[in-house]
């Protein structure tokens, strides 16, 4: 493989994260781009290596389904500028304590939110589920069969995260919360 071939390579695969909607996978990168697994997870090395850089605007996330560019979590601030206009982009008190319990305790009832809160959550659920920030993912055997809720891929994406393992310790999350 020729370096010309290489920096080609690594562009095309940049320019196929940018424009997905979802987190692809080694083997869909594979098919895409025409080349083996190995040379996807080569390229995906020094596509991530070329974006820790400093002046990069943009990071490489490996999450549970896949590879996805992401902007780096330091100029969430300009991203945010960006779309404040068409939507607040701010959550309320109420909606990131309820985020909050189902990110930690998950898969979670609305009933078991309310337990923890003390106070009614469809109205922050509602939120948290418009802004894609949180989704169904299942329904609890037993009486009415309560929909079970947990966080999505834009959660990850939107707190700078890989997996829940990243999760900051809960105390540290509620210190933040309170400032």
């Amino acid at each position: 493989m020729t370096t010309l071939f290489s920096e080609e390579l690594q562009a095309a695969l940049e320019a196929v994260l940018f424009a997905a909607t979802e987190s692809l996978t080694e083997e869909k990168l594979a098919t895409i781009l025409g080349i083996s697994q190995e040379e996807v997870q080569e390229q995906l090395q020094k596509l991530q290596e070329d974006l820790q850089r400093p002046e990069r605007g943009l990071t490489l996330l490996q999450g549970t389904e896949g590879w996805r560019l992401v902007t780096k979590p330091v100029f969430a601030h300009y991203i945010e500028r960006l779309f404040r206009p068409q939507q607040s982009n701010f959550l309320s008190k109420a909606a990131l304590e309820t985020l909050a319990i189902i990110a930690y305790r998950q898969p979670i009832t609305r009933s078991e939110i309310e337990l923890i809160r003390g106070v009614k959550t469809e109205k922050a659920i509602n939120t948290l589920l418009e802004r894609g920030l949180i989704k169904e993912v299942g329904r609890r055997e037993g009486l009415g069969k309560p929909i079970l809720y947990g966080t999505t891929e834009m959660f990850l994406s939107h707190f700078g995260l890989q997996s829940l393992a990243d999760l900051p310790p809960l105390e540290e999350f509620l210190t933040a919360l309170e400032e």
